[in-house]
C-alpha cells in the first residue's frame, strides 16, 4: 500500500473546507439572485399605521410614533426650535426630500449659532454621493464612522462596528430613538416604531452620542459632560459601544426575559439569536410565559429572512407563537413584558446588534408605558399570520435544504 503523503492529506482537507465554506455564500447568492428577479416592478404598498401613542414616565414625557412621516415633522421642529444644541445621529441617511429636510434644518441651526453635530454610518451610506453630506454647513462638526477603523489592526472588533444607532437630542431636551432611519421609503412604506422623551432620559441620549464622538476626537472638541437628572431612574438608556466593547443591550434582554412571568411580546425585523437569547426565550415558554415573536414575512434582506427561519421549528416545539408581519416591511425593534418592562430602540434579535454594532435602546419600567406597547402589538398582530406548526412542518424540501446551508452565517448576521 503506498504510503500517505501529509501534504495530500491537508490538500483534501483544504478541499473540503472551502467547499463547506462555498455552500452557505452559494445559497445566499443564489435567494438574493432570485429575490432580486421578482422585486422587479413589484409596487411597495403603503405600510399600516397604529397611531400615535402618549406615557408619562416619573417626569418625562413619552410620544410613541408608529408614522415616519409624522416622526420627521416633529424631528424637524425641534431642531428649529433648538437654541443652543442638537445632536443627530443615524444609520441611514438618504440623498431624497426627506434626507434634504434634515441637512437644511441643521445648517439653519448652525447658521443662527446652534452647536450642531451629525453622525452617521459610512457604510450604510455608500451609495449616497459624498455630494449630498457636502451640503451641511462648515459651522456643522459633522463624524462619517469609517468602514474600518484606523486602528483596526490594533483591535478588529473595537474598530469595526456599524454606527446602526437613531437618536437625536435637542437642548438636553428633548430625543428621539428608535429604528427609523432618514429617508422617504421609511415614512411611506415601512412600518416602525420611535419614541421621543421630554425630560429626565434624554440625558442618557445624549451620552450615548458623547462617547462615541468623544473617542474619536481629540480633546478640544469633545462634547462636555453634564451631570444626569438622577442616579435611579425608571428611563435606562443602554448604549453598545464596541469601541470599548460593551455590549450592555444583550444584557438587558436577558435579565428581563429572565423575570417574565406572564407574556413576552417581541417585534424585531431580523431574529437571529444566540444560543443564550434563543435558550432564554425557549426556557421561559416551558414555564408557561406566553411568549410571542413578530417578524416581517418578507424582510428587505432576503439572507436574513432565510436564516431566521432556521430557528422557527425551535421555537414552534417550544409552544412560541411566531407572527408574521404580512401588510408591509415590519423595522421596529421593541419589546414589552408582563405588563412592567418595555424596550424600545435600534437593536435587532441578532448578532450584528446585540454584539457588534453601536446601537441605542431605552428600557422603561412602567405599566403606562407597557400598556401603551401592548396595544400597538395588538394592532399590528391584526396585520399577521400566525404560523402554525403543521404549515411549517409541510413546507417543501428545498427549503429546508437552505434553511441548513444558511446555519453557518447566523454568527455573522
Amino acid at each position: 500500500m503506498k504510503k500517505l503523503d501529509p501534504r495530500d492529506v491537508l490538500r483534501v482537507a483544504g478541499v473540503t473546507a472551502g467547499a463547506a465554506a462555498s455552500v452557505p455564500v452559494l445559497a445566499a447568492l443564489s435567494v438574493t439572485a432570485i429575490d432580486w428577479v421578482m422585486q422587479v416592478g413589484r409596487k411597495r404598498r403603503q405600510a399600516p399605521r397604529p397611531g400615535t401613542f402618549h406615557a408619562s414616565v416619573e417626569e418625562a414625557k413619552f410620544t410613541v410614533y408608529t408614522s415616519g412621516a409624522e416622526l420627521y415633522d416633529d424631528m424637524i421642529e425641534a431642531i428649529d426650535a433648538a437654541e443652543e444644541a442638537v445632536y443627530l445621529e443615524t444609520y441611514i441617511w438618504k440623498n431624497d426630500e426627506v434626507g434634504q429636510r434634515f441637512v437644511d434644518a441643521l445648517n439653519a441651526a448652525a447658521d443662527r449659532g446652534v452647536d450642531v453635530f451629525a453622525l452617521y454610518d459610512g457604510f450604510a451610506n455608500l451609495v449616497v454621493p459624498h455630494t449630498f453630506y457636502k451640503q451641511l454647513s462648515d459651522d456643522v462638526r459633522v463624524y462619517r464612522l469609517p468602514v474600518v477603523g484606523k486602528r483596526f489592526w490594533k483591535g478588529p472588533l473595537q474598530h469595526t462596528g456599524f454606527n446602526h444607532s437613531k437618536i437625536l437630542v435637542v437642548d438636553d431636551h428633548v430625543g428621539f430613538v428608535g429604528g427609523y432611519n432618514i429617508g422617504s421609503v421609511y415614512a411611506k412604506h415601512w412600518r416602525d416604531t420611535h419614541v421621543r422623551v421630554v425630560g429626565p432620559g434624554v440625558w442618557g441620549l445624549k451620552n450615548s452620542i458623547a462617547q462615541l464622538w468623544n473617542i474619536i476626537h481629540d480633546p478640544q472638541d469633545q462634547i462636555a459632560w453634564t451631570p444626569p437628572p438622577s442616579w435611579n431612574p425608571e428611563v435606562l438608556v443602554q448604549s453598545n459601544l464596541p469601541v470599548q466593547l460593551v455590549y450592555p443591550i444583550r444584557n438587558t434582554y436577558l435579565k428581563a426575559i429572565a423575570r417574565a412571568q406572564d407574556h413576552i411580546w417581541i417585534t424585531t425585523p431580523y431574529f437571529i439569536p444566540d444560543q443564550q437569547i434563543l435558550t432564554a426565550l425557549v426556557t421561559a415558554a416551558e414555564r408557561g410565559v406566553d411568549v410571542r415573536v413578530m417578524v416581517p414575512q418578507k424582510s428587505n434582506h432576503v439572507v436574513a429572512d432565510w436564516t431566521s427561519r432556521g430557528f422557527y421549528g425551535q421555537l414552534l416545539d417550544a409552544g412560541i407563537t411566531v407572527l408574521l408581519y404580512e401588510s408591509a416591511m415590519i423595522h421596529a425593534k421593541v419589546a414589552t413584558i408582563d405588563g412592567e418592562w418595555s424596550t424600545v430602540g435600534t437593536a435587532n434579535i441578532d448578532r450584528l446588534s446585540l454584539s457588534f454594532n453601536y446601537e441605542t435602546n431605552v428600557e422603561i419600567i412602567d405599566p403606562r408605558f407597557a400598556e401603551e406597547m401592548e396595544k400597538i402589538f395588538h394592532a399590528d398582530s391584526e396585520h399577521c399570520e400566525v404560523l402554525e406548526s403543521s404549515d411549517w412542518m409541510d413546507r417543501h424540501p428545498a427549503a429546508r435544504a437552505v434553511e441548513v446551508a444558511m446555519t453557518p452565517l447566523r454568527p455573522f448576521l
